[in-house]
């Protein structure tokens, strides 16, 4: 079959053909907390805007975390410069550092950890340069909580109203989260990451219509877009939504870098492998309602599962 670089790159899923919460992290290899993708220069341009139109509800910060801060920074720029050579610079010259996106064709110099070197906080300067929402999560009493962060990309969720709040606090909506003990489980997994030992997980859910920004305060817009599915164009308006979420221990501070890289598949593309169509069809109809409901997708389930039998009935899809 030849596949388009677009399912090629995909970042599909599912490894069995039933989904539960787990903690289902693997050790990244390669070791890199960034990616880029074909819809770089689309997103990148999004993000902008949003951060430019809407500042206080795609960045949240607290002076303490100004060190790890340019802990991120610095180790974005050197993995985007190792990398992806071709697209990015990253070099010192005396105190100073200069930092090339060949992509955007920006340059800029600026010293090491001196604020008035550059236009915005280290966190939301490197952020305008990624596909990748970034959050930075610190660690003190045994704990960790969401300090700072860059969210232009939120899959309905808000960072306006989980900033500062702990690790359980933030995930206490997802039903059977603490009842199943996933809660205390995932943060010892999280409070022994070590630092050169990154790990990497995938989150899914199914969007109604064609939106990077899901957050909870724009739901009144893209919300109302769930009861727009239809049998009929369920193929081309409902997309499958994946999280490449990928977490880093930085050595100096201690904190934890939380990078989320969110791509979108239409899913009459997905049903052009067989085995996804196959997979995401058993996953689907033995998918919990909870599930469901706290995905976001319990208006138009039955009707993804009715076009995907209803394609099943055709040629185009060989059972």
């Amino acid at each position: 079959m030849n596949l388009t670089n677009e399912l090629k790159n995909f970042p599909y899923p599912f490894k069995g053909d039933t989904y539960r919460y787990s903690n289902n992290s693997t050790l990244l290899t390669p070791p890199k907390c960034i990616d880029i993708s074909g819809g770089y220069l689309k997103e990148v341009n999004l993000k902008r805007s949003l951060l430019t139109e809407h500042h206080a509800r795609c960045y949240q910060s607290y002076p303490y975390t100004n060190k790890a801060q340019w802990e991120v920074l610095e180790l974005v720029m050197t993995h985007l410069a190792t990398y992806f050579p071709e697209n990015f610079s990253f070099k010192s010259e005396g105190d100073s550092h200069i930092f090339t996106n060949h992509i955007l064709n920006e340059k800029h110099e600026f010293i090491m950890g001196d604020d008035s070197t550059l236009p915005y906080e280290p966190l939301d300067f490197i952020g305008r340069h990624v596909q990748e929402d970034l959050l930075l999560m610190m660690q003190r009493d045994g704990d960790l909580y969401l300090d700072a962060g860059q969210l232009c990309f939120p899959g309905n969720w808000s960072l306006a109203f989980n900033h500062g709040l702990s690790f359980k606090n933030i995930h206490f909506p997802i039903p059977g989260f603490k009842e199943e003990g996933l809660d205390d489980r995932i943060l010892r997994f999280l409070l022994n990451l070590e630092a050169g030992n990154p790990w990497g997980r995938k989150n899914w859910s199914l969007m109604a219509g064609y939106r990077m920004d899901t957050s909870i305060e724009t739901f009144d817009i893209w919300g109302k877009d769930r009861k727009k599915v239809t049998i009929d164009n369920a193929g081309e308006f409902v997309h499958l939504r994946v999280e490449v979420q990928k977490l880093f221990r930085l050595p100096r501070s201690n904190a934890i870098l939380f990078t989320i890289h969110t791509h979108l598949l239409p899913l009459d593309k997905l049903l052009g492998i067989p085995e996804w169509r196959r997979q995401l069809y058993e996953i689907l109809t033995e998918l919990p309602s909870h599930i469901a409901d706290y995905k976001g997708m319990s208006l138009f389930k039955d009707k993804v599962v009715a076009y995907m039998e209803q394609k099943g009935e055709s040629d185009l899809w060989p059972i």
